[in-house]
């Protein structure tokens, strides 16, 4: 039995993952979580094989999740199920340690193939997402600004596009406002913008945000 934790801050959307995941002979759901905080105690009971995810969460960003999870359980599969589209954020995920990346538009079957899959220890790419990545082999010029940026880097440029102040980021990630200023810097730099203003833009334009 291949046993999945569901993560998702909608009621409903659990309780129709869970009922159809129920038909599948060889899964069984044995944890539900509808925050980050909720995701990382699953995590500390260490009894599930797969984490089904969504990137939206009320008290964190999935990808700060996702990071947390990389921490504390390097080998544990997390598939992202999102309802943004994975041309935005698939390849930046799948960097940081995710094992899949589906929208939550995809045919329930190849939901099914994706956790059979990563519950085997493979990653699990969707024809787009393998365009993406064979995209940038090409080098920077042919990949989007912010899949050029390094895990932390992505982080801080989230959480600024987010509205989020230096000195506030520096607390939550536990980082001196220095280090901080110098992330935001190099994000700037390798975006190439102006201001916090213009990340704010470019993440709304790419889908990044909402």
């Amino acid at each position: 039995m291949i046993r999945i934790a569901i993560v998702d801050d909608h009621p409903l959307v659990r309780a129709g993952l869970r009922q159809f995941l129920a038909d599948q002979a060889d899964f069984l759901v044995v944890a539900e979580a509808a925050d980050g905080q909720g995701a990382l105690a699953i995590v500390r009971q260490g009894e599930v094989d797969v984490m089904v995810m969504d990137l939206a969460m009320p008290d964190q960003s999935g990808v700060e999740v996702l990071a947390a999870i990389r921490a504390r359980a390097p080998d544990l599969p997390v598939l992202i199920l999102s309802g943004f589209p994975e041309e935005h954020y698939a390849v930046n995920l799948l960097r940081l340690g995710a094992n899949g990346y589906l929208n939550k538009e995809c045919d329930p079957e190849e939901l099914v193939r994706a956790i059979r899959t990563v519950a085997r220890g493979r990653k699990y790419i969707t024809a787009g997402i393998a365009e993406r990545l064979a995209e940038g082999l090409g080098g920077p010029a042919a990949r989007p600004a912010h899949e050029s940026l390094s895990e932390r880097e992505f982080q801080v440029f989230l959480r600024l596009a987010g509205g989020e102040t230096v000195g506030h980021m520096a607390e939550g990630m536990s980082l001196s406002v220095k280090t901080v200023s110098t992330y935001r810097t190099r994000v700037l730099e390798k975006m190439q913008l102006t201001s916090n203003s213009d990340l704010t833009y470019y993440a709304i334009k790419n889908g990044l945000i909402q």
